[in-house]
């Protein structure tokens, strides 16, 4: 199932619905890029009215370490020329709806990564602003590129061991199972309620969330909706 699709001319992100038989209770998932057109985030916001409740992505606090990680996707919007935006909760979020953050704190997120060789830890920090230059200067063209695609289960050895790779195990498991957690808790408080409850997180993490849905609660993935995230000019 693709999530992040990237073609010669433009990026699409599929929201996708996921329903049990015999539950009223559905959820609706959002796979999010930092960075995109404005349209992108302004549609997204709109289906995020007719939802009851949104479990949203964001990691708590402050550190050094986590703000240097963000420059990898803060430089490119800076550049207005390139017509990119940086995702925002205040243009993002409807009022009316509440919502929730089960994600980790900003502590626990670079525990997280101090997990990974020395080495390894330092490259990342390094590479993380180089690389927001770099998509700064390109432009919105730098966004059609093949790694950015992102699907349930890879379809290349590449993507597959990207995917298995202990820097995304570090930055993902603790906060994927963090969501997880979350998501039981309102099945089972309010499985009963006809809701829809939307799950707004990075593309990176849909594939854990659509598994985790999956195989815990035996929901499965009953639509999908094509938004266009980005076309280049």
């Amino acid at each position: 199932m693709q999530i992040i699709e990237v073609t010669g001319y433009a990026v699409r992100s599929a929201v996708i619905t996921m329903r049990r038989t015999g539950t009223p209770l559905e959820f609706v998932i959002f796979p999010m890029l930092h960075v995109a057109s404005p349209t992108f985030y302004s549609q997204v916001r709109v289906r995020l009215r007719e939802c009851d409740l949104i479990v949203i992505e964001g990691i708590r606090g402050r550190s050094l370490g986590v703000s240097a990680l963000t420059l990898a996707y803060r430089f490119a919007p800076r550049r207005r020329r390139n017509g990119l935006q940086e995702q925002r909760e205040a243009m993002l979020l409807p009022e009316a709806v509440p919502v929730i953050n089960p994600d980790v704190t900003a502590a626990e997120a670079i525990a997280d990564l101090k997990s990974l060789p020395r080495w390894t830890y330092v490259m990342l920090m390094v590479a993380a602003p180089v690389m927001g230059l770099v998509f700064a200067l390109r432009g919105p063209r730098a966004f059609l590129d093949e790694d950015l695609v992102v699907e349930d289960l890879p379809s290349t050895l590449r993507a597959e061991m990207r995917a298995d790779g202990p820097v995304e195990h570090a930055l993902s498991d603790r906060r994927d199972q963090r969501l997880l957690d979350a998501l039981g808790e309102i099945l089972a408080e309010r499985g009963a309620e006809p809701l829809r409850v939307a799950i707004v997180y990075g593309a990176g993490h849909v594939p854990a969330i659509v598994s985790g849905l999956w195989e815990r609660h035996g929901y499965r993935p009953r639509e999908a909706e094509w938004l266009t995230v980005l076309v280049p000019t």
